[in-house]
């Protein structure tokens, strides 16, 4: 399944002196003389606002450090480590992880990794989770699928889980993460040759 990212909305507020400010009432019938005085007060009350230290004054976020920006491999490295511990921890009693799971923490182990191998890696989980376990839909909890994959291929939900896989794996190409011949070798054997389909059938089923 592919999880959607929650994101955080932040709210500014802005204090004015100008607000708080008396503002006179249109009934109230003052004297010249009263009238002259309160015209003085107001307009060196608002000399003093004009010339008062604002919130806005200050950019209090360009006054702090910049948050360091993490390359794309450390948002890689992070990515899979989190894929990793969700699997560990949905894996069900005696259930055995794929053999790609420990690929993938070696290469998020090995500094000498690159994008494309991290990429890979993490999308070879992303195949293999999808077509070796069910889902407790439930409680989320992975257990081994007999699913006949080959002979359900008029199941919608079939249709649709390989689409997602094999668009995810477009996707990356665009991206310039993992290169077109790589892709390819991956989908033809992990997705189509699960199908029994040629290339060129696969891609028919699929709409392509």
């Amino acid at each position: 399944m592919l999880l959607k990212n929650l994101t955080l909305l932040l709210a500014s507020l802005l204090l004015s002196a100008e607000a708080f400010l008396p503002t006179p009432k249109n009934h109230l019938q003052l004297s010249s003389r009263h009238d002259i005085e309160f015209e003085t007060k107001i307009s060196h009350i608002k000399r003093m606002a004009s010339t008062s230290l604002k919130m806005s004054d200050f950019d209090f976020p360009s006054a702090m450090p910049p948050k360091p920006q993490q390359t794309m491999e450390e948002r890689l490295r992070e990515s899979a480590t989190s894929f990793i511990a969700d699997i560990t921890t949905r894996l069900g009693k005696g259930v055995d992880p794929p053999p790609e799971l420990e690929a993938l923490r070696k290469v998020r182990d090995d500094e000498g990794s690159d994008v494309q191998t991290l990429s890979l890696r993490i999308y070879e989980l992303m195949i293999e989770q999808g077509m070796m376990y069910d889902v407790d839909p439930d409680t989320g909890v992975l257990t081994p699928t007999q699913f006949d994959i080959k002979n359900n291929l008029d199941i919608p939900e079939v249709k649709a889980e390989f689409n997602h896989l094999y668009s995810y794996g477009m996707e990356l190409i665009k991206r310039g993460m993992i290169d077109l011949d790589v892709v390819k070798e991956t989908v033809k054997k992990r997705l189509i040759e699960r199908t029994g389909l040629s290339p060129e059938e696969f891609d028919a089923w699929l709409g392509y």
